[in-house]
């Protein structure tokens, strides 16, 4: 199963009727995740007239929460949670930092005001497809590095790379490829290779523009 998600912290800025609104994104793995992260928000904006947050922190949409802050009830929590539903984003945690500049909005405008805000900052965001990987440790002798070097080349990162008795890369490969690389790898190397699987893992990949 493979999702979207934002893969690094952002951060976008407006005014809107003299209120200063600044909103903050992050990957949140896990609610405790996204605990910290609106903690660290709060932290650093203690005179701030009201943080509003939203999150979906877990890979099913189960987890979700959000808080108005002070805010009338349904007009900022729950307009940020509808963006990032919208956008079909787990594990991601959005907080949205309000400046009261003396004018008031109304329940219609703090509504559109907040989806705005979260709407503008997961648009700049990192956003990635999350996909399992396999973790593979690549085992061979000196004999068939060049060859090696080259196939992985385009059809992994390349983790790390040791060069000691034997040669020895650690690569990520996305998990529904793994069997075929390793097939197509021993093949290459005349099944002088010892592939080695370490583990499984979600890991991001940047969309395609």
């Amino acid at each position: 199963m493979s999702y979207f998600s934002v893969s690094a912290p952002g951060q976008t800025e407006k005014v809107i009727e003299k209120s200063r609104f600044l909103t903050y994104v992050s990957h949140a793995e896990g609610e405790e995740a996204a605990r910290a992260f609106l903690a660290s928000v709060r932290a650093e904006h203690p005179l701030a007239t009201h943080v509003c947050h939203a999150f979906i922190a877990d890979k099913l949409g189960n987890v979700q929460r959000f808080f108005d802050d002070g805010e009338p009830q349904g007009t900022a929590g729950m307009p940020i949670l509808n963006v990032i539903k919208q956008r079909r984003l787990y594990e991601t945690a959005v907080a949205v930092v309000r400046y009261f500049g003396g004018i008031k909005l109304g329940a219609g405008g703090l509504t559109r005001a907040y989806a705005s805000c979260a709407a503008e900052a997961l648009e700049q965001a990192a956003v990635c497809l999350y996909d399992r990987c396999a973790q593979l440790a690549i085992l061979t002798d000196y004999a068939q590095v060049n060859a090696l070097l080259r196939f992985v080349t385009g059809r992994c990162t390349v983790l790390s790379r040791t060069f000691e008795a034997r040669a020895s890369l650690v690569v990520a490969v996305r998990e529904a490829e793994c069997a075929a690389f390793s097939a197509q790898l021993s093949d290459l190397l005349n099944g002088r290779a010892e592939i080695i699987l370490q583990k499984t893992y979600f890991a991001p990949f940047p969309l395609e523009k």
